[in-house]
């Protein structure tokens, strides 16, 4: 399921590019660059978070602006492109051109299998969902419906069985920050 986070970003037109859960080695750039991240700031020896993040900026700022990359002096010579744009935030500008209708759309076309508990419930976000106690047990398939603003749970043959309303979620954005 696409985190909070993620459909923030997808509501600001950001394209998504989807690793499979548990899948670490399918993103080795990035597992090793936390890894690398993670054994340079040492962050057992910091006192606290504001060290930590000192820490991971200087490792930071030496991957990029001083380690040598191929034969370039430093990833910053290879990649200028990747550097800030130097545009600070701007609240103003996010709410403006944030879109509920992607998010809607981006939900959509995402499918979720779940399996019903012995209450006859599915977890969905940080919140349980009805399903009813005839289907406990039952693999059961999670599909959002953007027309409606439902959540439509199925059987693996096709079959509806319920509807559920949207209520994790609006314009606004999350109304907490639910976990997956």
């Amino acid at each position: 399921m696409p985190t909070p986070l993620a459909l923030w970003l997808v509501g600001l037109g950001m394209g998504m590019i989807w690793n499979p859960p548990r899948r670490p080695q399918d993103n080795g750039v990035v597992e090793r660059s936390q890894g690398l991240a993670k054994n340079w700031a040492e962050p057992e020896r910091c006192r606290d978070a504001a060290e930590l993040q000192r820490r991971l900026d200087e490792e930071d700022r030496v991957q990029r602006q001083s380690y040598p990359h191929g034969s370039f002096g430093s990833r910053m010579e290879a990649y200028p492109g990747l550097a800030h744009s130097g545009r600070p935030y701007s609240a103003a500008w996010e709410r403006e051109h944030w879109s509920w209708a992607a998010v809607l759309g981006h939900l959509a076309g995402v499918l979720m299998p779940r399996r019903v508990d012995s209450g006859g419930q599915i977890g969905l976000y940080n919140d349980k969902r009805y399903v009813g106690t005839v289907n406990k047990g039952k693999e059961v398939v999670v599909q959002f419906d953007a027309g409606t603003v439902e959540w439509v749970i199925s059987d693996r043959g096709g079959v509806e069985l319920c509807r559920r309303g949207l209520d994790q979620f609006d314009e606004s954005g999350p109304r907490r920050l639910p976990t997956v």
